[in-house]
């Protein structure tokens, strides 16, 4: 059972991602398309800032919660490296325990945001509900759950990028 869920973690993660991944590269394809609408047609399109806050919407929540999964946010450990192994499995715990705090908020309240915008729309795209614009929030906590609680459950994931860390430097 650990084997299985761990597996869905990894294609969950995989998931979240490519979705912030293919924001990102929206993102820097929309950005340039302003700026050379403005400044050399002389005529700026008022889709792309829209579209672009929207898309980091979805890498902010959805990429946060595959960056958590694999320890690569911005953290600060000095002092919890410092301390002895089990106070700093305690500590670990309760960090978890307060993510998963945070992560069920976003889900909560993220949802109920969503079920309070759905039926408004956006000026610059009438065809979108503004509750689907929010959707990442709910999504990215509930991701962000999941890999808490594979945390808590089975441990860290193992590190996919640290066998290819150990390549000979530059020299």
């Amino acid at each position: 059972m650990a084997a299985l869920y761990r597996r869905i973690m990894d294609y969950l993660y995989l998931l979240c991602v490519l979705v912030g991944c293919i924001a990102l590269v929206l993102i820097s394809a929309i950005i340039p398309w302003a700026v050379f609408t403005r400044y050399v047609l002389n005529s700026a399109a008022s889709w792309p800032e829209p579209l672009a806050i929207l898309l980091t919407i979805v890498l902010t929540f959805i990429g946060a919660a595959a960056a958590y999964r694999l320890n690569l946010h911005m953290n600060i450990s000095y002092f919890a490296d410092k301390l002895p192994p089990l106070p700093r499995r305690l500590l670990d715990l309760v960090v978890q325990l307060l993510m998963a705090v945070i992560a069920l908020f976003m889900v909560i309240w993220g949802e109920k945001l969503v079920e309070v915008t759905w039926y408004n729309t956006i000026a610059d795209f009438p065809f979108l509900s503004v509750g689907i614009t929010y959707m990442p929030i709910p999504v990215g906590g509930a991701c962000l759950l999941l890999f808490i609680i594979e945390r808590i459950v089975l441990g860290a994931p193992p590190d996919p990028i640290a066998h290819h860390s150990e390549a000979a430097p530059f020299e």
